[in-house]
Order: C-alpha cells, then sequence, then structure tokens
C-alpha cells in the first residue's frame, strides 16, 4: 500500500516534459478523445472519466503510464500507445485549462460514433456459420459466434478478412441451477437460457472513412441489437479502441477460431 501511494504522489508531481501547445492538444482532443471523454473533457457516459480542469501534470503522468503499460486498460493502452510525447502534453494542457463539469454535466455522443453502418442480418442463423462458443463465468452468460461466407472464406484461407465480411454474437445468459452458478452442458459450454442481445461488426468500403485514424479499424463498424433485432445506441468509440490492437488479427478476437471452423 505504501508503495502505491508513494508512487501515486510521484506521478502527480511529474512535470510536463515538453512546452505544451494548448490548440495542438484541442485539435486532437475534438477527433479522438471527444469520442468518450468529450470535446472539453465532460465525458459522455458515467463510467468514463471527466478530464476538464484536472491537473495537467497527473492527466500527463497517467497517459504516461497508459501509453508504457505500467497503467492497465486494454481500451486506453490502445489509444495512449499511438500518442507522442508532445501529443500527451498538449493533451494534459488541454485539458487542464477547460472549466470544470457540473454534477450533472455529460456530453453527447459525436455523431460518428454513435451512427453505425451495421445492418441486422434477419436470416445469418440460415446463412451464417457457427463457429465458436465462449462461457463468461463473472457475468454467467455464454455467447455463440457467427460469421458470414466471406469471413469465413477469408481466415480458413488465411488471409485478412476483406470488405463484406460480417460476424455475429449471441449473447445469452446461462441456465442456473439451485446454487445460483451456470449450469454446463455435454459440450463443457454454458447452457443459454435467454437470449440478452445481438453483437455485431460489418465492414464494407467506405465504413471507416470518418473515424478518426486513431481509433479507426479499416473499414469496420460496430453494433448491437436487440433480440428483436433493433439497434441500441452504442459509443462504436469503445469498441474501436477495445478491436485497435487486433490489427493483426483483422480486427477480430476470435480469428484464430474462424480459420479453424469446420
Amino acid at each position: 500500500m505504501r508503495r502505491a501511494a508513494l508512487r501515486l504522489v510521484v506521478l502527480m508531481a511529474v512535470p510536463l516534459a515538453h512546452a505544451a501547445d494548448i490548440e495542438a492538444g484541442r485539435a486532437r482532443a475534438v477527433t479522438v478523445c471527444a469520442a468518450c471523454h468529450g470535446a472539453t473533457g465532460i465525458s459522455v457516459a458515467e463510467s468514463i472519466p471527466n478530464l476538464a480542469a484536472q491537473r495537467a501534470g497527473y492527466l500527463a503522468a497517467q497517459l504516461r503510464a497508459l501509453k508504457d503499460g505500467t497503467r492497465k486498460n486494454a481500451m486506453m493502452n490502445a489509444i495512449a500507445a499511438q500518442l507522442s510525447a508532445a501529443d500527451i502534453d498538449n493533451l494534459a494542457a488541454y485539458f487542464a485549462a477547460q472549466p470544470g463539469a457540473q454534477a450533472s454535466d455529460k456530453s453527447g455522443l459525436l455523431p460518428n460514433m454513435k451512427a453505425t453502418r451495421v445492418p441486422f442480418p434477419q436470416e445469418f442463423r440460415n446463412t451464417f456459420t457457427r463457429y465458436h462458443t465462449m462461457n463468461f463465468p463473472a457475468t454467467k452468460q455464454v455467447r455463440q459466434f457467427y460469421a458470414n461466407k466471406a469471413a469465413l472464406q477469408a481466415a480458413k484461407a488465411g488471409k485478412p478478412l476483406p470488405d463484406g465480411a460480417m460476424v455475429v454474437v449471441e449473447v445469452h445468459t446461462a441456465r442456473l441451477d439451485l446454487d445460483d452458478k451456470p449450469i454446463v452442458g455435454a459440450d463443457g459450454f454454458f447452457v443459454p437460457e435467454h437470449l440478452l442481445a445481438y453483437s455485431t461488426m460489418g465492414r464494407a468500403a467506405g465504413w471507416g472513412a470518418d473515424i478518426p485514424d486513431m481509433l479507426r479499424n479499416e473499414n469496420w463498424n460496430y453494433a448491437v441489437f436487440t433480440p428483436e433485432g433493433k439497434p441500441r445506441t452504442i459509443n462504436q468509440a469503445e469498441c474501436l479502441a477495445c478491436h485497435k490492437p487486433l490489427d493483426k488479427a483483422s480486427f477480430v478476437f476470435t480469428l484464430k477460431e474462424l480459420a479453424g471452423a469446420k
């Protein structure tokens, strides 16, 4: 505990390493950071911290820790890794210069992060291949993965997934026993009970054109649909940042399983 506290004090005390350019920080913030933290550092959701009016030295120290991996956060590690030392100091100075948020303040989603071009594939159970299943014990869920022909053929051939590829994930609650534990079927996976949502990713020419380079996953877009196939509003920035480090795997977490599908 003492070491952790000491490290936090040291991080907070580290000054900016470069003369900061607030305008350059603003330009970077409005195109990338705004997707989650808001253009002026007032975030888009309760689960995302506000950056406005934080001390510049503290912000810079956290970004450096996220960049070098000593602070773990999958989405922010992927974004911070792409920032230069000057970017970090400029962003820290910019957000430090913004007025703090009121208790109820929340920024809206950027239009290009809210809008998705991925349609709901009505007939996917008949036309897609189910290639993987995964248990999620922490949430007592089981997820089933489907891919269309374009994705399947490319993966099997060892080629990058092309425009036209699509992956659908069915998210189910697991059936529970009397001790409130997921029931495991003969295949080793939780027995699905209630369908919660469909999580999808698809790509086509031009779909990534209005997404900033630091977030872009080539032409992939992401969407979530209700069990009835109705779209839910999501912040694509979170999906894009999470998948960003997978550029060598076509931005797909389950590419290995897809390539081995029978």
